[in-house]
């Protein structure tokens, strides 16, 4: 059976116009940080560029190894700038900082990216390879909702969880903006691509 997370966690649940309070629990990501544009930054690309050979070592690794096969997680991201309008409603995405993420089962262990950097690094090296680290993540209570667009439409869906829901269910917000990019924007038109929207509250 192969193992597929999303299917699996209550947290890559979401629906579009509907804000949703969900408890987040501990998990593994692959990460990279950057800061930039990600449309031209090529910090980002190469960021991407490195994740996802790490991230299939560690699927076949597990696989072959382990005997636990499963499928390999969307990119995710978390995002923030120094002056939160720069990422909220101003869209000046050259002043946001990133970390871009694949999720990873609990079972891959420090070892096992050790042997799956090095693999990387045998076939030919990323330039970001170095900067691959895995690391768990707790974000806890979270209000999350899916986004069908465009990823410069996503304001207004912004602006009435972090104005309106957020504070109207008594919650503040804390931690960094959390998006799941459930679609290929290679292969999907800009209208039709799925993104989970997701803000850690207190």
């Amino acid at each position: 059976m192969k193992l597929d997370l999303k299917r699996e966690l209550d947290s890559y649940r979401a629906r579009a116009g509907e804000f949703r309070v969900v408890d987040v629990p501990v998990q593994q990501y692959l990460m990279v940080d950057g800061h930039g544009d990600p449309n031209t930054a090529q910090e980002y690309a190469d960021a991407i560029a490195a994740l996802y050979p790490v991230a299939y070592k560690l699927k076949f690794a597990s696989k072959v190894q382990l005997g636990r096969d499963y499928v390999v997680m969307p990119l995710e991201a978390l995002w923030w700038a120094e002056d939160m309008a720069s990422f909220t409603s101003v869209r000046d995405k050259s002043q946001w900082d990133w970390i871009a993420m694949i999720l990873t089962p609990d079972w891959i262990t420090g070892e096992h990216f050790e042997a799956a950097v090095a693999e990387v690094r045998r076939k030919g090296s990323p330039p970001a390879l170095d900067k691959v680290r895995l690391e768990t993540l707790h974000e806890g209570t979270c209000v999350q909702t899916l986004h069908v667009g465009s990823y410069d439409d996503e304001a207004p869906v912004l602006a009435a969880m972090h104005d309106d829901f957020i504070p109207a269910a008594g919650f503040a917000m804390t931690g960094k903006h959390h998006e799941i990019y459930l679609s290929d924007p290679r292969r999907v038109e800009p209208a039709k691509l799925r993104t989970i929207l997701r803000q850690p509250v207190t």
